[in-house]
């Protein structure tokens, strides 16, 4: 259920936003995180807020920037946001490109001001650090006021991923399948399903918790911004608004066909560092891989008398992604590795 969108103005509250969500057009300001430390003793830290459209039904929340190394979702929705006129738009969109600002401004996956993963913090505590504040404002006032909630990831600069949808399997299967409509209308022809192996601390849990439709997605990745993938986000998110029927669709788009969709059931899949070396991969994301096949030849350079070592999947499957880093230490994620999945 949908709440009222009015948020008061309460000097007990400690995140709050500049901007009045109800008031119609556009609107530019900030998610307001008070929190007293060296660098802003006595303001505030800032993320910004783009509203555009009316104050109707339907609304939907866009999200950027939870991890701070991560660029091409924030690129698109900053994309999105100019390309969209007043007059084509119904309901209304809040679009939140550097939700974690802080970790934006250092390209950090973590918040500088306490050293926690935004999308390990859900469901916050309005009373905690920063990160789980934000994390409770999010889940207990932005994302209930809404119908639908995209939040754009990618590898950051650790990893690579092929790019993908993220679909939570709920409970209630009504959910799950809105979940999946937004996937489909999305368009990239590979879903993600979320099961056990799902983070509960995660954006994709606050939304099933609140009961409203949402899609995570993964876009490549590295640390920088692809122009071929911000270019599919753009687009897939005017798909999205097109089908909530916020945005009018001026142009008919091909329906996604057979999807592929996969599934982390076996954490033992995934293929890990038994060391520190270098890491000399022979394999990318997207593939699919067999048991002992050869990802990579793993040199010790810091013992060059060492021989260089073969390391090989454990198991078969479909890489999801990809380290992306040189060298690597034990216990560092060479593949995420995931299963085909039935729709």
């Amino acid at each position: 259920m949908r709440q009222n969108s009015t948020l008061k103005s309460d000097p007990n509250v400690r995140v709050q936003l500049t901007v009045d969500l109800d008031k119609p057009g556009l609107q530019t300001g900030d998610i307001m995180l008070r929190w007293s430390d060296n660098l802003c003793p006595l303001g505030y830290h800032s993320s910004p807020v783009i509203k555009l459209g009316h104050n109707s039904h339907p609304s939907i929340l866009m999200i950027g920037g939870v991890h701070g190394d991560e660029f091409e979702g924030p690129a698109a929705l900053m994309q999105l946001a100019r390309s969209l006129r007043q007059e084509e738009l119904s309901g209304r969109i809040i679009i939140l490109p550097a939700c974690n600002r802080p970790a934006i401004s250092a390209s950090s996956r973590v918040s500088p001001l306490d050293g926690e993963n935004l999308n390990r913090a859900f469901p916050g505590n309005p009373s905690g650090g920063p990160t789980a504040m934000l994390a409770h404002f999010l889940e207990t006032s932005l994302i209930p006021m809404c119908d639908a909630v995209i939040d754009l990831h990618s590898g950051g600069k650790a990893s690579v991923f092929q790019p993908c949808t993220l679909v939570t399997q709920t409970e209630s299967t009504e959910l799950f399948r809105r979940n999946l409509d937004l996937a489909y209308a999305f368009g990239l022809p590979l879903i993600w399903l979320l099961g056990d192996f799902n983070d509960a601390r995660s954006m994709n849990t606050a939304a099933a918790r609140n009961a409203i439709p949402m899609i995570a997605a993964e876009l490549g990745g590295g640390g920088g911004v692809d122009p071929t993938i911000v270019e599919q986000a753009t687009t897939g998110l005017k798909r999205c608004l097109a089908k909530l029927g916020i945005l009018e669709q001026r142009q008919k788009h091909a329906q996604m066909n057979n999807p592929l969709a996969v599934e982390i059931n076996d954490a033992r899949q995934n293929l890990y560092s038994s060391g520190r070396g270098l890491f000399q991969r022979k394999f990318q994301a997207g593939e699919f891989v067999e048991e002992k096949q050869c990802a990579g030849i793993l040199h010790y350079l810091d013992e060059p008398e060492r021989p260089s070592a073969e390391i090989l999947f454990p198991k078969a499957g479909f890489v999801l992604a990809h380290t992306n880093r040189g060298m690597v230490t034990r216990g560092d994620l060479l593949a995420l590795v995931a299963s085909v999945a039935a729709l």
